[in-house]
């Protein structure tokens, strides 16, 4: 199982200079693929400001086939100990959070991620 993050998710809706490396971590099957709910909200919120509903439609379909992971109070509990452990921001420890729950690796570009278990990061600048 994977977690993508929001960062990875932007790199490759905007075909960035990282995108074919990152393509390369995903699952072939997206029931592999673990998406937390924060994670739709800030794909969405970029896409709204940097591009169409073409590309809406193409990310909300494909994350429809993944495995879904809203923000329950089991997980917003293990993501505020993640918060106070590792410093993350609220929505990166709920990322990780989801991660862990999930023993799932976590593919970022994110370098505040890196130092972390089970982080699979790849700069992209």
């Amino acid at each position: 199982m994977r977690v993508i993050d929001s960062s990875v998710w932007v790199e490759i809706l905007a075909d960035g200079p990282v995108a074919d490396r990152l393509l390369a971590e995903l699952p072939e099957n997206p029931a592999e693929i673990v998406v937390p709910s924060i994670v739709v909200l800030e794909v969405v919120k970029w896409i709204e400001r940097e591009a169409d509903t073409t590309v809406r439609h193409r990310f909300l379909a494909f994350v429809i086939q993944c495995v879904d992971a809203p923000l329950d109070t089991e997980r917003a509990l293990a993501a505020a100990r993640i918060h106070r452990t590792h410093g993350l921001a609220t929505a990166d420890a709920i990322v990780y959070a989801t991660a862990m729950e999930f023993d799932a690796e976590l593919v970022t570009c994110d370098s505040h991620f890196r130092s972390l278990d089970k982080v699979i990061h790849i700069p992209n600048k």
